[in-house]
């Protein structure tokens, strides 16, 4: 399965194309940290592993970018809580 990760500027959003379907995470900048407001798979993509392949791509941008994380929706909470690797992230 090739995914396609994509920094939607214009609308403050990570974007996941899965096939013909997006997953995304709405995010805004501050100094040093990405705030994610949500993240919302759509229900065809549920239970396939999107989300966590978008989180996993947020992540992996906000630590090349030298930010930390700030996960206001519970999915990205749960999600960088749950990856060891990645909690260094968490604000």
């Amino acid at each position: 399965m090739s995914d396609t990760l994509r920094d939607n500027v214009e609308q403050s959003r990570f974007e996941l194309q899965v096939g013909g379907d997006v997953a995304f995470a709405t995010y805004r900048r501050e100094p040093g940290h990405l705030v994610i407001s949500y993240v919302y798979a759509p229900p065809v993509l549920r239970g396939t592993g999107a989300a966590a392949r978008l989180m996993e791509g947020v992540a992996a941008r906000a630590r090349a970018e030298g930010d930390r994380i700030v996960p206001l929706c519970g999915y990205a909470r749960a999600w960088l809580r749950g990856h060891r690797a990645h909690r260094d992230l968490l604000a």
